[in-house]
């Protein structure tokens, strides 16, 4: 009894040692991955003297919030990023999540007779493309969409990782019976499907929306290459001319001097155009987040 009682205790030791590991290598983590942010703040909080002579620094060494006031001088250009930017996110998400869905719910479904042509196109392309120039030629000769935001849209609507990550959850998650009592009942394949599968599969489903959703909101090479009018720039392009060219700032900020260009917060003003460019993802995460580890865990296990 007595070395039963021992063996417990030990147990009970190993388990409270290994938690502490864990959490304390958990913390360290989220510490590494929290910093860079952190830093990214607190520059775009410090004066752009001081970042001169001092470099960046988690405290700023001296606090100004002329970056924030140079970035958001011209409001309307923001704004209209964010709002391009916005309607091209949700846009592309939603029309591109329904999409990839109602095609993984026939690969799903061992009663789908040509299943092995359409697991072959979606497999085949994601180990071959037409590359770069075809692309471009298609969008611009042939859909004649370019400097449109419909550009923007159909840039990322379809992503064959995503339909296996879908389908496999429709397999492991779904269960056969319950799609043929439904048919049973008399229900057609799109009342199973949008009653009965999609409710099942949410956290499938949540996880590539969310996924599709960064997709979108970090793409600046889209419009890198599709849009022309600075109307239609959506926040990450807006980011990058403005790291590639502090000229543009300084115009779309009503600097009228260009000797002043010398003294712009350049470096503070990168920094606070991300923070600027990070908020609305960071407010969406927490609403997605419980739907993240089961969706992908149970959606990406292997057939």
């Amino acid at each position: 009894m007595n070395r039963k009682n021992h063996e417990i205790e030990l147990g009970t030791q190993i388990k409270r040692s290994t938690d502490i590991i864990l959490n304390v290598f958990f913390i360290i983590v989220a510490i590494a991955c929290l910093y860079p942010l952190f830093l990214v703040l607190g520059v775009s909080l410090t004066d752009e003297m001081a970042i001169r002579l001092h470099g960046y620094h988690l405290i700023p060494k001296q606090f100004s919030l002329e970056a924030y006031k140079f970035v958001l001088k011209n409001g309307t250009a923001v704004a209209r990023g964010y709002l391009n930017t916005i309607i091209v996110t949700l846009v592309g998400s939603t029309l591109g999540l329904f999409i990839m869905a109602m095609y993984a719910y026939p690969l799903s479904r061992d009663d789908f007779k040509y299943k092995g042509i359409f697991n072959f196109i979606v497999v085949f392309t994601m180990l071959f493309n037409g590359g770069m120039v075809p692309h471009y030629i298609i969008y611009v000769n042939v859909l004649h969409i370019k400097d449109k935001l419909i550009a923007l849209v159909l840039l990322w609507i379809f992503n064959a990782f995503y339909v296996m990550i879908i389908r496999t959850f429709y397999k492991s998650n779904v269960p056969k019976s319950l799609i043929e009592a439904a048919q049973i009942d008399g229900a057609g394949e799109f009342y199973t499907f949008f009653k009965i599968v999609m409710p099942l599969a949410k956290p499938a489903l949540a996880t590539v929306f969310m996924f599709s959703m960064l997709v979108y909101w970090n793409d600046w090479f889209g419009p890198y290459l599709y849009i022309m009018s600075e109307k239609k720039f959506n926040l990450q392009y807006l980011m990058y001319r403005i790291e590639q060219n502090i000229q543009m700032l300084a115009r779309i900020s009503g600097v009228p001097d260009p000797s002043a260009i010398a003294n712009l917060p350049s470096e503070g003003a990168r920094m606070a155009m991300a923070i600027v460019g990070i908020g609305p993802v960071i407010l969406a995460y927490p609403f997605f987040q419980r739907y993240f580890e089961r969706g992908i865990t149970l959606g990406a296990t292997k057939e």
